[in-house]
């Protein structure tokens, strides 16, 4: 079955170039353009797309108020998985996207290669750091978000083995990474890390990083120890 991708730009040609990319895969369908946020929310209730690609900074809605909006849409109840397109390295606007929910950040200068795999990767439920967007990234959002809360008592909903997979998973540990840790298959990780998803109502890696750390079990020194 075809990826549905929908790409949000309010720069036309930056817009259709990302277009013509992904429509010249066997496995991605663009289902639409959005030149704003506002457009974007429209489209995904009317479209559904699997994955949509959104611009930060854009007119009439931006990109992270673009976000929460299509996450908490209670009038479709469709949740695509969203990557934001970010022109720097470290954008303030990233630590707002995780809090909003994206799956994950892509530099606008990536190639055409790592914008395909990108499409793939949240598709498949990772999340997504692109070359210049490093693990210590969410170590810097930790530090700069505001303070923690409460305990979440689903913590208790997991074993002391799926607690030592989130934990790895939130220092940017990749399932086959935290096999070798761990001494297990890549598929029982990965079946751990379903198991995770459920039992703390998570879509995806980005989701359970930001959870890691805002639920403490996660400090932003053990984070920055997982990654470069």
């Amino acid at each position: 079955m075809s990826i549905r991708v929908l790409v949000v730009d309010d720069q036309e040609m930056f817009r259709l170039g990302l277009a013509s990319i992904l429509a010249a895969q066997p496995d991605i369908v663009v289902a639409g353009e959005a030149a704003d946020g506002r457009e974007a929310v429209a489209r995904v209730r009317s479209l559904q797309p699997d994955v949509v690609l959104m611009d930060v900074r854009m007119p009439e809605l931006n990109g992270i108020e673009a976000t929460k909006a299509i996450l908490a849409d209670e009038v479709s109840g469709h949740r695509p998985r969203i990557v934001m397109l970010t022109t720097f390295d470290v954008d303030d606007y990233i630590f707002a996207a995780l809090r909003a929910g994206a799956s994950g950040f892509l530099l606008k200068d990536a190639s055409p290669a790592e914008l395909v795999a990108a499409v793939h990767a949240v598709h498949a439920g990772d999340s997504l750091l692109s070359p210049g967007v490093t693990r210590s990234l969410i170590a810097e959002y930790v530090t700069a978000a505001p303070l923690r809360r409460a305990p979440d008592p689903r913590l208790n909903a997991l074993t002391d083995r799926e607690r030592e997979v989130l934990v790895h998973v939130a220092q940017g540990l990749s399932n086959a990474e935290i096999a070798g840790r761990l001494f297990i298959s890549e598929q029982t990780t990965k079946s751990h890390v379903s198991r995770i998803f459920t039992k703390l109502e998570l879509r995806d890696r980005a989701q359970a990083v930001v959870y890691a750390y805002e639920s403490g079990l996660v400090t932003a020194g053990e984070g920055r120890r997982g990654g470069s």
